[in-house]
């Protein structure tokens, strides 16, 4: 019973705050010259990037993508894209880059592998380096306004392939570059491309694989594991009427479930019936005491957990007109949950599905009862709570779902007797029949899933393909499409506390984030935030490897060498409130709470070390406003990289930094600097 988000309509067009690249926008095109040199008059964020596998330095085949920015990493032995094979490649991103003002730039670059870069038609970077930074280039004039723009990378002929390009100028150090400068045109090559890229989203999202049997389990993509609601106990869950109604006609309840209708007039409600019957009969567990009706104050309690929570990110409010299509409403909640069983739902809502995108939110008992009264307080109110008991009726049920397919998604422990064609035999001549028939009549036997004539066309295309990017996973392509299904920027850069969803992938280490994304930290690191970070645990490794890889980083910190005690010791002063820089103002340092904040709170730096990657707090603490200009940590090092605090390093800024980071990777064993 799996739920539907919409594929087929363009989804957030810009990179900024979004992490959301528009499925039918454009998806790719690097060659061409009306996309290198001419700019459009509605050039969508992001750059094209063109892949190509290589053979002997002859391309093979090509790949059409889009990319926020000039990063890449892939591991040796991994593909750079699902729709290419593993080894050797090159990578060309084209588009535009633009500048507010005439202004001179430098760029540098990290890399492993081979790099061209071009400006206006101008070389202006060329590089061939084995994991280390080449560049600076000479100092570059850009335009004001938009700036033809090319990067050519060949993957090195061993190791990890990987480039973070940046830039520089007199007013900053070396950063990525802004996001909101890059741009390309969209082409009828780029929407090809994206049509495609929606055809494979589509038939991993809709489970199409879990019918048509294609890659074995041990080397598929990991979402072709992907679970819907286990049939084990369900009867004691969910309530008769509410799954005879969903069986029939899901679409109906929810808009965007993904769930078939399985069965055909005339007897489809008949039929609908017999299977939540038989379900209704799958009892697991003591049924739970009679649930006493809400009070006012439990259910305003609710209301305001709800509120904090932020849970409007993905559900309509309950006692509002809200009906956002792509939100999911309450209105069915009562009819849905049989009596007492909503709390315990919201508690462990993975407890009998892995995949299920609605995440844990770690809520006391007491939490969810108030939740759960809110959530009923206007909903619908169930006509029955009665299930049938004849067992000829439940014999039937049984059957049906043993013959209908119900079982190539759920689980149960009976005999599955569901057959049809594997994923080798559909030809693409055969992607016109069954589910993806234009006008399925009432006594058609394919499952309706109703989808939209530009899935149809997009799936279509895909079956063109060899479909062996079903077996190719590639960690930055997985965090896109999931990031976007768990609705990711919804809460990121909207709400307080929620940095952009678009710079994590660069600014956390994989290990923390995965920690933190899978509900595994026993701290919070922003306490005084009423609203909490909620667990994605089957998501949370391939988000947090995908982010990072996404911004060119590898999916493994590297190692750092041993402490360097000395630096740690003057890190230790320059952070304290007697000659350093009163971090200690509104940072926490372990157990001693922050000084005296002013304006806000700060992060306790004993997380500090196992949080952020190296390279993001560098440039964080040069010069915080470059990175948030709506930070209050306030800039202590000038343009030049000189401290006001001569007596450490003579005042190096780069020497200051790193031995206060020297200091924070002490974590929980950093001795409290001086307050006084």
């Amino acid at each position: 019973m799996v739920s539907r988000r919409c594929m087929s309509k363009p989804i957030c067009p810009g990179w900024q705050g979004a992490r959301t690249t528009a499925l039918l926008g454009c998806f790719a095109f690097a060659c061409s010259s009306s996309c290198t040199t001419v700019a459009a008059d509605k050039a969508e964020p992001g750059l094209a990037v063109r892949f190509t596998a290589l053979d002997s330095d002859k391309a093979t085949a090509t790949d059409l993508t889009v990319l926020p920015n000039v990063w890449l990493y892939v591991p040796a032995g991994k593909p750079p894209s699902p729709f290419l094979s593993s080894g050797k490649f090159s990578a060309q991103w084209a588009g535009f880059l633009s500048s507010e003002l005439r202004d001179n730039y430098t760029f540098q670059v990290e890399l492993n592998g081979d790099l061209k870069l071009e400006i206006n038609d101008a070389n202006v970077l060329e590089a061939s380096a084995k994991g280390t930074n080449a560049g600076p280039s000479k100092p570059v004039r850009l335009n004001k306004g938009t700036n033809a723009f090319k990067v050519t990378f060949i993957s090195p002929a061993e190791g990890d392939a990987f480039i973070r390009l940046s830039w520089s100028s007199k007013e900053f150090p070396p950063e990525p570059i802004t996001l909101s400068a890059l741009t390309h045109n969209v082409t009828p090559e780029c929407r090809k491309a994206s049509q495609l890229r929606l055809g494979r989203e589509v038939f991993i999202e809709f489970r199409c694989a879990k019918c048509h049997a294609g890659p074995a389990p041990d080397t598929a993509i990991p979402e072709l594991a992907m679970d819907a609601p286990t049939f084990e106990g369900i009867g004691s869950r969910r309530r008769c009427d509410w799954m005879a109604r969903w069986i029939a006609d899901p679409q109906a309840l929810r808009p965007t479930a993904h769930m078939p209708a399985l069965l055909r007039r005339p007897k489809a409600k008949e039929d609908a019936e017999a299977i939540a019957a038989f379900l209704a009969s799958l009892k697991q567990g003591p049924a739970p005491e009679d649930a006493k009706e809400p009070d006012a104050g439990q259910t305003e309690s609710g209301r305001k957990l709800f509120e904090t929570l932020h849970c409007i990110a993905c559900h309509n409010t309950p006692g509002t007109t809200e009906n956002d299509p792509q939100k999911v409403s309450f209105n069915h909640v009562r009819e849905k949950f049989a009596p007492g069983r909503l709390a315990a739902f919201l508690q462990k809502p993975d407890e009998h599905y892995a995949w299920i995108r609605m995440p844990n939110f770690k809520l006391t008992a007491d939490e969810a009862a108030q939740l759960a009264a809110f959530l009923q307080s206007d909903s619908d109110k169930p006509k029955d709570d009665s299930a049938p008991t004849d067992r000829t009726a439940i014999d039937r049920g049984k059957k049906l779902a043993q013959t209908t397919g119900c079982l190539n998604c759920h689980t149960l422990k009976i005999e599955n007797q569901f057959k049809t064609k594997s994923l080798a035999d559909l030809t693409p001549d055969k992607w016109r029949q069954g589910c993806l028939a234009e006008n399925a009549d009432g006594q058609a036997k394919a499952p309706q899933f109703n989808f939209t004539s530009s899935e149809r066309e997009a799936l279509r295309a895909f079956a063109t393909t060899d479909r062996a990017s079903l077996a190719r996973h590639v960690p930055a392509e997985f965090a896109e499409r999931q990031a976007r299904s768990l609705r990711c920027s919804e809460c990121h850069g909207k709400f307080e506390g929620f940095p952009s969803f678009d710079a994590l992938g660069g600014k956390l280490k994989p290990e923390w984030m995965k920690a933190f994304i899978g509900g595994e930290l026993t701290y919070k690191p922003r306490p005084w935030i009423e609203a909490r970070m909620p667990a994605f645990s089957r998501y949370a490794e391939g988000l947090a490897i995908g982010l990072t890889e996404e911004h060119g980083l590898p999916p493994r910190t590297p190692a750092e060498p041993p402490i360097d005690t000395e630096a740690a010791k003057i890190g230790r002063k320059l952070v304290s409130a007697n000659g350093g820089f009163f971090c200690v103002s509104c940072h926490a340092v372990g157990s001693m709470a922050a000084m005296q904040v002013f304006e806000s709170n700060g992060i306790n730096l004993a997380y500090t070390g196992a949080r952020l990657q190296k390279e993001h707090y560098h440039r964080w603490v040069r010069n915080p406003l470059r990175v948030d200009p709506a930070t209050k940590m306030p800039v202590y090092f000038d343009a030049e990289g000189k401290s006001p605090l001569t007596d450490y390093y003579e005042g190096d800024a780069e020497k200051q930094i790193e031995a206060i980071w020297q200091y924070l990777r002490l974590g929980d064993k950093m001795p409290p600097p001086e307050t006084q």
